[in-house]
């Protein structure tokens, strides 16, 4: 027996918000792991992660390369290679008060609810096409994969996504994917993304490898679709600045785990763990006063035999004892605001005398 899908009250090629969904989170993932088999051991990519991602709002997930920030988008839509596990957790997806665990679903569920319900848009847009099919017959190929079986339908509702994002309709829909730069390849992917009205949406590195001028256009339109269209949004990157851009608020992803979960501007100006402020530092600032970038000192862990404690403790100017024997919890520390160590308070108070100091060396 399939496990069932969601029922969607909105034409899947007919823009439109759902109601009567905003007291429950788009999707509500509790204490998820995923391990990948190797000949060494598990690796324990994800480790306990939970949070939550309401109706209409935008959670960027930051941190190194490696940190599990795209095993866990994979993890979602159940995508993973075929050497990976999820031992346990949950993955709650609502719309329009039903609910339904992703983690437990079937195949034949799995492919209705991706696209229609939820769509990942993968870094590397030059690989996410068919090179030898024109872009029409993609967009037509999915929209048929789903139930929708009228072309002219289907050609109407992207030749307007395609207007929203800033592409010029009737050349791109006859292009083949070659004759496109990455720009309007990765503008493309959110069109077909945003093609069968999902309510989720994630964002998978969208702006690898694009130049700043085209990282501007990208966010610029992002912007513009959540003011116009209503969905939920995650956003996986390294790029800092643009999770400042997008996100309304932002999960710190070190080691497989979430240590700081704040709304942007807390995270950006107030944080809280000793990795999202290296993280913040190691970034160079384009205004303000000029200050020397900071790395932070040694690796990240082997995720097969994870140090005791604290994951970060190795690397960590505030490690004590304590952080080197428990794992501090994902702590609620503040209006919305939840931080994952022991030393917080300690960490806040270095940052004021700092800035004090600041002001004091600038008078």
């Amino acid at each position: 027996m399939q496990t069932p899908v969601l029922a969607n009250s909105r034409s899947s090629l007919a823009g439109g918000s759902a109601s009567g969904a905003a007291q429950e989170p788009t999707l509500k993932v509790d204490d998820l792991w995923v391990n990948y088999k190797t000949q060494r051991g598990a690796v324990q990519a994800v480790r306990g992660v939970s949070f939550e991602v309401g109706l209409g709002e935008t959670l960027a997930f930051i941190g190194e390369s490696g940190c599990g920030k795209t095993t866990l988008g994979l993890a979602l839509i159940r995508l993973l290679p075929k050497t990976a596990v999820i031992p346990r957790g949950k993955a709650i997806y609502s719309r329009n008060g039903l609910a339904t665990d992703l983690l437990k679903m079937d195949q034949g569920a799995l492919r209705e609810f991706r696209w229609k319900e939820c769509a990942m848009i993968f870094q590397g847009a030059q690989n996410a096409f068919n090179p030898i099919l024109r872009i029409r017959d993609q967009v037509l190929d999915t929209a048929q994969a789903h139930g929708e079986s009228n072309p002219n339908r289907v050609r109407e509702r992207v030749l307007e996504l395609f207007r929203l994002v800033s592409l010029d309709p009737e050349r791109v829909l006859n292009a083949y994917p070659h004759e496109l730069s990455g720009g309007m390849r990765q503008r493309v992917l959110l069109a077909l993304g945003l093609l069968l009205d999902p309510q989720l949406i994630i964002l998978d590195e969208p702006t690898t490898a694009l130049d700043i001028l085209t990282v501007r256009s990208v966010i610029e339109v992002l912007r513009d679709l959540r003011k116009q269209i209503d969905f939920s949004l995650i956003l996986i990157s390294h790029d800092l600045s643009l999770a400042a851009e997008l996100a309304d608020r932002v999960g710190t992803m070190y080691a497989g785990m979430l240590v700081e979960v704040a709304n942007v501007m807390d995270t950006y100006y107030h944080p809280y763990h000793p990795y999202t402020i290296g993280l913040i530092r190691a970034v160079p600032t384009l205004s303000g006063e000029h200050r020397d970038l900071i790395s932070i000192p040694g690796s990240p862990p082997d995720l097969i035999t994870p140090p005791k404690g604290c994951a970060f403790n190795p690397r960590c100017p505030y490690a004590t004892d304590e952080c080197r024997e428990q794992q501090p919890p994902l702590l609620n520390v503040g209006v919305d605001h939840q931080v994952a160590c022991w030393n917080w308070q300690t960490v806040v108070a270095d940052q004021g005398s700092r800035l004090i100091m600041g002001a004091r060396a600038q008078a």
